[in-house]
């Protein structure tokens, strides 16, 4: 019985509807990618049907290693977790630390409408921890040492559902802390203004914007199957063909469509691309041959990453030491 409660709870994502791989999420983006190849691409049911179950993309030597590297993160995490900043610790600071401030009594709004309150604060987690989750995207992709962790995720050169889940543990330490910080503060303030009367919308225990997010297909966006939105949608939500375009190796599509659900940052900081007709051109994904960072071998996606940084760091503290990229070594960002 231990041991099947220890397997549960590698695979406990799956019954978390707080998870984007919860399988009622995952049912719901079938059905999606269904209708859209049917109604809108005029597939017949059984070639929809073995284009969304395409063998060749869910067992793929790169999707294979998303698996084991999904099994060997979750393992890791039970052992991490207890060490990393949570949530209530920032809160708690955050919340000290404006009592101590003595500029605005607390409590000072908690007289306006409970139904206001709950708006407010739903919107607001969302809309902050989805701007933090771009900005962290975008240090990833602009900063040499946060690139040579965040490359394992785009080593993937096949992608499903659980390619979310192909990241450097240093990565998933960053995004939790990065949800500490922001989640928690959030929390601090809003009942550091409001009072006991914070809440939050929810369906499932779930932030009703959260969930709207993942029953509309957000396990489309690491998926082979190309929906885009009109134009205009895509410059307020990020479609799943949008953020297939992040992962392509085509330079255009370089330092693309940061946003996770939300496109406004991306249009805003000038990252925006649209999406493209996924039927006129097949995207390739991955990394161009200078990374040099396999798809499959764990070895290398693991331990790559952390040769890279000590590399990286021995230039900076003994900066006679460095030596010219190779021809097959691309320079650091300046």
């Amino acid at each position: 019985m231990e041991l099947l409660t220890d397997i549960g709870a590698v695979f406990a994502d799956f019954a978390n509807p707080k998870k984007r791989v919860f399988v009622g999420y995952l049912f719901l983006s079938i059905l999606i990618a269904l209708m859209w190849l049917v109604v809108l691409r005029k597939s017949s049911v059984r070639s929809a049907l073995a284009q969304v179950f395409d063998r060749s993309i869910f067992f793929s030597g790169s999707s294979l290693a998303d698996y084991k590297i999904f099994v060997i993160n979750r393992l890791f995490t039970f052992f991490i977790s207890p060490l990393l900043l949570t949530q209530v610790a920032i809160a708690t600071g955050v919340y000290m630390l404006l009592l101590r401030w003595d500029v605005i009594p607390w409590g000072a709004l908690e007289g306006a409408p409970h139904g206001v309150i709950v708006i407010a604060f739903s919107m607001t987690m969302f809309v902050v921890d989805d701007f933090t989750k771009y900005l962290m995207h975008r240090w990833m992709h602009r900063w040499p040492m946060l690139w040579s962790i965040h490359k394992v995720h785009h080593s993937a050169t096949t992608l499903t559902p659980v390619t979310v889940y192909r990241v450097h543990p240093f990565e998933g330490i960053l995004y939790a802390s990065r949800s500490a910080v922001a989640q928690g503060s959030v929390i601090s303030i809003f009942y550091f203004m409001f009072g006991d009367r914070v809440d939050l919308v929810t369906i499932v225990g779930v932030n009703i914007l959260v969930f709207f997010f993942h029953v509309t297909g957000s396990n489309l966006r690491h998926s082979h199957i190309s929906i885009r939105y009109w134009p205009w949608l895509e410059r307020v939500l990020i479609s799943p063909a949008q953020h297939q375009l992040h992962h392509s190796i085509a330079k255009r599509h370089f330092d693309k469509n940061f946003g996770v659900a939300l496109a406004i940052w991306d249009w805003a900081f000038g990252s925006l691309h649209l999406s493209e007709d996924g039927e006129s051109e097949k995207l390739t994904f991955g990394l161009d041959d200078h990374e040099g960072s396999s798809d499959t071998d764990l070895k290398t996606l693991y331990l790559g990453p952390v040769y890279e940084i000590a590399r990286r760091t021995a230039g900076i503290v003994w900066p006679w030491r460095r030596r010219p990229a190779g021809p097959s070594e691309k320079p650091a960002d300046p």
